[in-house]
């Protein structure tokens, strides 16, 4: 697989354009995720905004054994190279070991690390060498000022994401005080909107969410400073195989990218 030129500019420090990440949780079917990416790339070019499309073709850290978690890395890879050949939006995937890293490189333009493995030092500094965008999720267990060091190990072409800490038992809060920390070491900072409204194992075997909080987090954070936003979508969350209870509705996320973006461009002119 080649990896083709994106039309993605990627975030440089400084930069004061809001991008997105969004697509399903997991690549459910090729049609799905040409379904999700047609309507994202359409709203790119609507909107002129940069839309990542993302995707995970292993969902490793699943809560039971027996939960969805994807098509694995040779037919994933093969329906995300189509998703970029169909319509020109630049890729995301999750990575969860080294071995992972080369292949996930070869197509994808941004290796996500999931927020459980931020201290993986071998997974960081294995994707960090690879040159593409690093994209750590910040674990739920982790301050802000500790993600320096994951910075650290991954190099300088990292993004952080924001996702929400751990508050008791099934439960995430967002410290929002904590994005300006995220900002102050220099690289991009995305915010989690749909992951920061999960209830952790609050189901049988799986997570749980309330997806009518997702929008008011996104408007918050935009408030806090951030560069990016990301979410899960999906054209019937309900019938979702992985992060269904706290996905946006497609509908929903087209409806709101406008009204997002009205809001950074207000704030940025303050």
């Amino acid at each position: 697989m080649k990896n083709k030129a994106s039309v993605f500019r990627f975030q440089k420090k400084g930069q004061k354009r809001l991008f997105f990440i969004a697509g399903p949780c997991v690549i459910e079917s090729k049609e799905l995720c040409l379904k999700i990416a047609s309507n994202l790339a359409a709203l790119s070019q609507k909107y002129k905004v940069d839309i990542i499309f993302k995707a995970s073709y292993d969902k490793a850290n699943r809560t039971s054994r027996d939960s969805f978690r994807g098509p694995g890395p040779q037919e994933g890879l093969r329906v995300l190279e189509e998703v970029r050949e169909k319509t020109g939006l630049a890729l995301l995937t999750d990575i969860h070991e080294p071995s992972q890293v080369k292949e996930a490189a070869d197509v994808v333009d941004v290796l996500q690390i999931p927020a459980f493995l931020c201290r993986q030092t071998d997974l960081l500094h294995t994707a960090g060498l690879t040159g593409k965008t690093v994209n750590i999720k910040k674990g739920q267990f982790m301050s802000p000022e500790e993600m320096r060091f994951a910075l650290a190990k991954a190099g300088k072409n990292t993004w952080i994401t924001e996702r929400g800490t751990f508050f008791g038992y099934n439960r995430l809060v967002v410290d929002y005080a904590g994005i300006p920390v995220l900002k102050s070491f220099g690289a991009p900072v995305i915010f989690d909107a749909t992951h920061s409204v999960q209830m952790p194992g609050a189901g049988k075997g799986c997570s749980l969410g309330n997806r009518d909080l997702v929008i008011p987090l996104a408007k918050a954070a935009l408030a806090s400073g951030v560069d990016g936003l990301f979410f899960e979508v999906h054209p019937d969350p309900d019938k979702a195989l992985c992060d269904g209870p706290n996905s946006l509705f497609l509908s929903e996320f087209k409806k709101q990218l406008p009204v997002l973006v009205e809001i950074h461009e207000f704030l940025k002119g303050r």
